[in-house]
């Protein structure tokens, strides 16, 4: 399998606004978001579905996004949820979108994917975030 961007991103390849790193896990900030504050968090090891995953690579996964959603509920106080999508569909490589919402609608909206991401922006969210 090709390395997916997501691989690239983790091994500094690709840069991004990192967010957290442990054994198995990395998470960055979207630069296309849902919603502001998004966060990806990716398995290191690239496999297209989250099943794929060994026990800890997934016990791993959920630690690490509930870490996350917990900063996310705390900086984004004033909205109702944190959504999470497992998916793998874009890039094959198994990840979990979290993002703060308050309504469904704010959970189906589609990224302007060909917006310039606000570089300055996600930094600042990123060491927000940051556990």
């Amino acid at each position: 399998m090709e390395d997916s961007i997501f691989s690239k991103i983790i091994i500094g390849e690709v840069p991004c606004h990192k967010v957290f790193e442990d054994k198995n896990t990395f998470a960055f900030m979207d630069i296309h978001p849902i919603q502001p504050g998004q966060v990806l968090v990716v398995s290191k090891r690239q496999v297209g579905n989250f099943y794929e995953l060994g026990d800890s690579e997934y016990q791993d996964l959920m630690r690490s996004v509930k870490l996350i959603a917990k900063r996310l509920a705390k900086i984004f106080a004033d909205k109702k949820r944190v959504a999470m999508i497992i998916e793998g569909l874009d890039v094959d490589h198994v990840h979990v979108k979290l993002f703060p919402i308050s309504t469904g609608e704010e959970l189906r909206d589609i990224p302007d994917m060909s917006a310039d991401p606000d570089h300055d922006s996600l930094a600042e969210l990123a060491a927000k975030i940051a556990p």
